[in-house]
């Protein structure tokens, strides 16, 4: 089935208070939602070498169980190490042929510290505990049936929208500046665990950035407040171009003249070392933000299986179709985009289909009902395509 109405809201710009946030790569919910997404990735591409074929697999579970540290100006030491616990189900064996699901786990989890957080010693400041088992007969046989797309494995649905807010513009914009390489040079004394909340009231914009400083680049209490002055103003340079009156909170727990109680350190870049734990689908939608004003959906994207599991495809696929939607139809403003899966039926065959519009003054509904109803019929089509492309990791979705 496939509806098409008006939504029943102002735009996001015209509401008067807006709220936006962000999640870095360091953070603790940031790291399982990528490491999850590593090994699903990582499985995919050995289900492929040696089956020929995408195999039953959700890596949808997972805990990050922040260590220990001692800290103090100029350095620190880890006094016990982060533990991390991911898994659910992956297919062990085929046709005969066993697959080392655990090992596989084990080497995307390391894999992807060293490319994302290399301060971390993955081998000796990570425990690593994939916890894999083969799923149910009937989930499984999901892959052995006929057809050309696999039926969906769950009753799910899932949201899209477009166009970005200019706040959630801005609040990606700044993460991949405090993220970009460039940065990371001159600025080698920041960690990664990067959190950004934005507040937009009326006109005028609030960022609180919670981002730590490397305890061992940081010599004394005195250097660490020199140090946030910079930083503050980096970011307000970094703000003029966008013409918005603003205010910047940079670490607002910071108290001066309380030492390390009132300063905020890392040892590794990250506060899983210490800190705060990090569970699989409290991170950022799989747009990059977590948009308040916004509807969200409940599954957890990165892991599931990117060739079955709606929880992850039509989460995609309705922001694909939004943007179709918006970008190529004059007079849609907004474009909203519900899918609605039910278990077994062909992934590309969505029990509803809703997209829902907020028109431009002068556009009325059935102005744009039949273009509407076309792009989400191209949407649908190209979900094989799509699929293949999330199997490879040629997406990001945190």
């Amino acid at each position: 089935m496939m509806v098409v109405g008006h939504y029943q809201g102002q735009a996001v710009e015209d509401q008067a208070v807006e709220i936006v946030e962000r999640k870095g790569v360091g953070h603790p919910d940031s790291i399982c939602d990528a490491v999850a997404e590593a090994i699903s990735v990582e499985l995919c591409r050995a289900y492929r070498e040696r089956c020929g074929r995408v195999l039953h697999h959700n890596i949808d579970k997972g805990l990050l169980v922040a260590g220990r540290v001692e800290l103090q100006f100029g350095g620190g030491q880890v006094l016990q190490p982060m533990e991390l616990i991911v898994g659910d189900r992956a297919t062990d064996s085929w046709d005969g042929k066993k697959i080392p699901v655990l090992d596989i786990a084990t080497a995307a989890i390391q894999q992807w510290f060293r490319d994302h957080l290399p301060r971390i010693d993955p081998q000796r400041q990570l425990r690593c505990r994939p916890v894999l088992a083969p799923g149910s007969a009937e989930l499984t046989d999901i892959f052995t049936r006929p057809g050309k797309l696999p039926g969906a494995n769950d009753t799910s649905a899932a949201v899209g929208y477009w166009p970005l807010s200019p706040t959630e513009a801005l609040v990606l914009e700044l993460d991949a500046f405090l993220s970009s390489a460039a940065f990371k040079e001159s600025h080698s004394d920041c960690g990664e665990d990067i959190k950004i909340m934005a507040l937009r009231q009326d006109h005028h914009l609030q960022l609180t950035v919670a981002m730590p400083l490397l305890a061992g680049m940081v010599g004394s209490e005195a250097a660490y407040f020199l140090r946030k002055q910079e930083l503050c103003a980096t970011l307000d340079d970094f703000l003029t171009p966008f013409s918005i009156s603003h205010s910047v909170h940079l670490n607002a727990l910071d108290a001066p003249g309380r030492g390390l109680g009132g300063v905020y350190l890392s040892l590794l870049g990250t506060s899983a070392e210490s800190a705060d734990s990090g569970q699989v689908g409290r991170g950022n939608r799989i747009n990059g933000l977590i948009s308040l004003n916004r509807p969200l959906g409940t599954e957890a994207a990165a892991g599931k299986n990117p060739v079955s599991h709606v929880g992850k495809i039509y989460n995609v696929l309705a922001q694909q179709a939004a943007r179709q939607i918006q970008e190529n139809i004059a007079g849609v403003r907004e474009a909203y985009v519900w899918l609605l899966s039910r278990i077994g039926e062909p992934i590309d065959r969505p029990v509803m289909a809703n997209a829902q519009l907020v028109l431009m003054r002068g556009c009325a509904l059935e102005d744009v009902r039949r273009q509407t109803q076309e792009h989400l019929d191209t949407a649908l089509g190209g979900i094989g395509q799509l699929c293949d492309h999330l199997s490879k990791g040629e997406m990001t979705i945190y």
